[in-house]
């Protein structure tokens, strides 16, 4: 019996992997989740650990697409979508000392995690839309990275016309020309004069806005997408089979994260079998995850220019895949919740609640300082480079390991070129881009600026839409 999949909060209707990619975010406002989580056993750990990335991702992924792809058309795209890396391994390891681990993420296209998953997702869209022969518009929010992966991954697709809004200058240059210097008649960049937030809320009204959704056959590529979610999960599963050194052997995460979805994709890992011992989230100033696995209390502050400002955000959306969780998959609870924390810009759950994540969540907030003395003592200590935001996922990892004998992952989001000007301010070396992306600050830019208002960007979209036909 094929997997379905179930609204956050509760009232959306239950629907298949394809309806669920093609729809993003589900009509009640919540996120799609699996209706029940698939299980990995201790023999498909062992074969694992000894199985190119391609092949294992097809494995994992296979239960949460079946019924909807057949299994060789999928392990195609799979297979096409990892060639596309530089890396042979796909996620190379690296040796920090001391037991900790660094997972390079940003072997893809555009030098992000996010290419991890939606090199695959631009792959599923095509293969869908073609199927149905239909056309999607797909609008997403960026706070750097996920807009250039999005890009790459659906630029020049005849069945999607993509609209990627990032924060006016709250991106690096890199992370912004990677946008909007693509020469593709179908990818759209739109500039908002406000934050990630803003952007993230402009988007998430679209999607409300019932008759502009279906008449413009709304998608989204944000992790607000379960596919996105659902290719990461992967690599908590490779990562942990080869540093575990057996099938039971637990290894621990410092993910830095400010929209939860790349942590609840270790989460999905976890639920699913993979033996995670811990998971550190590790926040810059913007601290609303620390605060809420500290306290119990989130609170909407001041979204604070640092760094790594991918992960300026104080509104954290994949949050909600976990609270809903927590509160025993009451979606019902999860919509009042989120109501009052949009109302009242803050709210707290129950001790008890917490108490369920006590056991293998902790987190901490890493400061622009203390990021960059981390980017400078690890390059001079081991001659290795991270970007900022890495920094702060290694920095929480030292401050928050619960056991020196498991192995700590810190997941590398970017490659250190994306943030030029921080990583050479810590360390005295200027990254440089790969060959391929020599020329970035030499190509034409195309973009848009637009107020924080979403009828204005409605229009520009329905006018962009409208002069595309």
């Amino acid at each position: 019996m094929s997997l379905t999949y179930v609204s956050t909060r509760g009232e959306a209707p239950e629907l298949g992997f394809a309806d669920v990619l093609l729809a993003g975010l589900a009509r009640d406002g919540g996120l799609y989740v699996p209706s029940s989580w698939p299980s990995i056993t201790v023999g498909d750990l062992d074969r694992f650990a000894s199985m190119p990335y391609a092949d294992v991702a097809a494995e994992v992924m296979w239960p949460f697409v079946e019924g909807s792809i057949d299994r060789e058309a999928f392990a195609s795209m799979v297979t096409d979508t990892y060639a596309t890396f530089d890396a042979d391994e796909v996620i190379p390891l690296t040796d920090l000392g001391d037991g900790i681990w660094l997972a390079e993420l940003f072997h893809g296209p555009t030098l992000a995690f996010k290419d991890v998953a939606l090199q695959l997702v631009g792959r599923l869209f095509d293969h869908e839309l073609t199927r149905r022969g239909e056309k999607v518009t797909v609008v997403g929010a960026t706070s750097g990275d996920t807009g250039s992966a999005a890009i790459e991954a659906l630029r020049d697709r005849e069945s999607a016309e993509v609209f990627i809004l990032h924060p006016a200058g709250r991106v690096s240059d890199v992370q912004r020309r990677q946008m909007t210097t693509v020469a593709a008649s179908n990818v759209h960049n739109i500039a908002v004069e406000g934050t990630f937030d803003d952007c993230q809320d402009l988007v998430k009204a679209l999607f409300a806005d019932d008759g502009f959704r279906d008449t413009r056959n709304l998608s989204a590529v944000n992790s607000i997408n379960w596919a996105r979610v659902m290719a990461q999960i992967v690599y908590y599963v490779t990562t942990t089979t080869r540093l575990g050194g057996g099938a039971g052997r637990p290894v621990a995460f410092s993910v830095p994260t400010g929209n939860f979805g790349n942590v609840f994709a270790g989460y999905g890992a976890q639920r699913m079998g993979t033996p995670i011992s811990q998971f550190v989230v590790a926040s810059n100033r913007n601290d609303i995850l620390t605060q809420f696995l500290t306290t119990g209390t989130m609170t909407i502050g001041e979204v604070h220019p640092t760094s790594s400002p991918s992960m300026d955000i104080q509104v954290s959306s994949n949050l909600e895949r976990l609270l809903f969780e927590i509160f025993g998959r009451d979606g019902a609870a999860v919509a009042d919740l989120m109501a009052r924390f949009r109302s009242e810009g803050t709210v707290s759950v129950e001790a008890g609640r917490l108490d369920l994540l006590a056991e293998h969540w902790s987190a901490a907030r890493v400061d622009d300082e203390r990021t960059a003395a981390t980017i400078a003592t690890l390059y001079d200590e081991r001659g290795v480079l991270l970007d900022p935001h890495t920094a702060v996922g290694l920095a929480a990892a030292r401050e928050m390991r619960a056991d020196p004998a498991v192995p700590m992952v810190v997941l590398g989001t970017a490659h250190p070129a994306k943030f030029p000007a921080a990583v050479e301010a810590a360390s005295g070396v200027h990254p440089q881009l790969p060959d391929r992306l020599a020329d970035l600050f030499d190509r034409t830019e195309r973009f848009v600026t637009a107020p924080n208002d979403y009828l204005t960007v409605r229009t520009m979209i329905e006018s962009t839409l409208d002069g595309a036909r």
